[in-house]
């Protein structure tokens, strides 16, 4: 459970968000952000549930009543309409309306389906529903110290999972092999479960950054085994990629593996307060461009990590956004030639007051397996 005072200063953040962009309240759905901001965790279901946050700081929630013990144990502060199946919950919202009647409400517009932004608006009234996602996404961008130990549990449980993977790989092996053995070993070393589906490719398959593990592709000799993981704990999420060749690597295939580790290496250097997400990225594609492989880039550099997996900011071209302290973000350079290998090695970085640590370390040195 997350201690009071710990939500009141994150309600106090999603204020300060909503006051700068003129909203009256914020509307959230359970997911990450409702997690933060009362420490329940409810499904996203059928059913609307939805938060209600004034710039006053009073909140109010729409709630089904078969939640309704939980949720005032939970959250007893929260002023709640509960409704049943059998009603509906049109009333529900309505009394609402009746008792805050905000003119302006921001929602999560990378999260609120449509079902609830109507309910939200017939409510009350037309126009009212404002898109308001980087305001929300906002109160999540600097870890404080619970959240960080999480990650740092996470991240520790994730790497001592790849380790005990790595050792039993070998030649033969199916790509579903790999990735059940290594689900395994997470939960072995106390993970909560993966955060997300583990991406284990082999070979010419590996050029896919986001390809489906199979259960009929067998790892060969000279493979690049690319494997993207990470454990969740605690609610909060590692991700971690690290690619691995099977017995022997080729020159040609070697010189992109090191492209990518230097590419790596210029980011974890170069992140640092002040410096824009725009930059970082520039930075670490120069790198490998400067390498030689150009036409191998697909990707951004990196995206912020805490509850989700992929959360603001984003590591891109184009974002002016500077780095500040207490943000974490992911540093994963890849580089992929269809038909023929894909290489990408990716770390989780925590911004400091001085510059960045890298919370994973693990091995970044080209290693061979099997």
């Amino acid at each position: 459970m997350i201690d009071r005072t710990v939500i009141e200063t994150r309600l106090g953040r999603l204020i300060e968000a909503m006051n700068a962009e003129g909203l009256d309240a914020a509307a959230i759905v359970p997911g990450a952000n409702f997690y933060f901001l009362t420490g329940v965790h409810f499904h996203l279901m059928e059913r609307p549930t939805v938060l209600f946050v004034k710039a006053d700081g009073a909140k109010h929630a729409v709630i089904p009543v078969l939640e309704r013990s939980r949720w005032q144990a939970m959250a007893p502060d929260v002023d709640t309409v509960f409704w049943q199946d059998s009603d509906g919950y049109d009333d529900a919202f309505r009394q609402l309306a009746g008792r805050i009647a905000p003119k302006r409400i921001g929602v999560e517009g990378q999260r609120m389906r449509v079902f609830e932004s109507e309910a939200i608006s017939k409510a009350f009234g037309d126009g009212t529903v404002i898109d308001a996602q980087a305001a929300v996404a906002r109160m999540r961008l600097r870890k404080d110290t619970a959240e960080i130990e999480a990650m740092h549990q996470a991240i520790a449980i994730s790497e001592k999972a790849l380790a005990d993977t790595l050792a039993k790989v070998r030649a033969g092996q199916s790509e579903a092999e790999v990735r059940q053995t290594l689900v395994m070993a997470m939960l072995e070393h106390g993970a909560d479960g993966p955060a997300f589906e583990p991406i284990v490719l082999a070979g010419a398959a590996a050029a896919d950054p986001h390809g489906t593990p199979q259960a009929d592709r067998k790892l060969r000799p000279g493979d690049a085994l690319l494997i993207d993981y990470g454990a969740a704990w605690g609610g909060y999420a590692a991700d971690i990629t690290r690619t691995v060749f099977v017995e022997h690597v080729s020159p040609e295939h070697a010189d992109i593996y090191e492209a990518v580790r230097a590419a790596n290496e210029v980011g974890r250097q170069t992140a640092a307060p002040g410096v824009t997400l725009d930059a970082l990225d520039r930075a670490v594609a120069a790198r490998m461009r400067a390498a030689g492989f150009a036409d191998l880039i697909v990707h951004k550099t990196g995206h912020g990590l805490g509850l989700d997996v992929h959360e603001a900011p984003q590591v891109m071209v184009g974002n002016m956004q500077q780095l500040e302290p207490g943000m974490v973000i992911t540093i994963e350079p890849g580089l992929y030639r269809d038909g023929d290998v894909g290489v990408r090695i990716e770390d989780d970085v925590l911004i400091t007051a001085e510059g960045a640590v890298s919370l994973t370390g693990y091995e970044r040195r080209l290693t061979l397996v099997g």
